[in-house]
């Protein structure tokens, strides 16, 4: 089903002035054209014009409805690539010779006990095991902790 995307242009409202074109409609005309012209060079195929009301401030309180053209223009999308191909029934599907192992997924708690038990064989027996620290000057130095509203520097 072809699918398509559509511009929505305001119609000119002025007639430009035209080297070799006379009169207001046809000044009006060349316009219009020029216009078409343009979005259809661009792939935009003209459908209609419509005239739609449009509220508009009018004062400091009051609204108006005021109508506008517009222009409608739609070009349509490339088709999408089905998301799964279908294998002719003569060809069989390419099979990989070497398949890649399968690896067991570590849950969080196999991971902890497994870190737990790496500390726990190298300490002697009766001791806690030791920490790793990072190296002397790795993390920064955040200096005194400052609450919402208060100043560091009056105390």
């Amino acid at each position: 089903m072809p699918r398509f995307e559509y511009k929505v242009i305001p119609a000119p409202v002025k007639a430009a002035r035209t080297k070799g074109v006379k009169g207001t409609d046809n000044r009006f005309a060349h316009v219009l054209m020029e216009l078409m012209n343009e979005q259809g060079a661009e792939g935009w195929e003209y459908q209609r014009t419509d005239t739609l009301p449009c509220e508009e401030r009018s004062g400091l309180t009051g609204k108006t409805t005021t109508f506008r053209n517009m222009l409608v223009f739609r070009r349509s999308l490339a088709d999408p690539a089905p998301e799964t191909a279908a294998v002719p029934a003569t060809e069989a599907p390419a099979v990989d010779p070497k398949p890649e192992p399968v690896v067991a997924q570590r849950t969080p708690e196999d991971m902890a006990a497994a870190a737990v038990a790496s500390l726990t064989a190298d300490a002697p027996e009766g001791k806690a095991p030791a920490v790793a620290r990072p190296a002397e000057g790795s993390a920064p130095d955040l200096g005194p902790a400052k609450r919402p509203g208060e100043d560091v520097a009056a105390e």
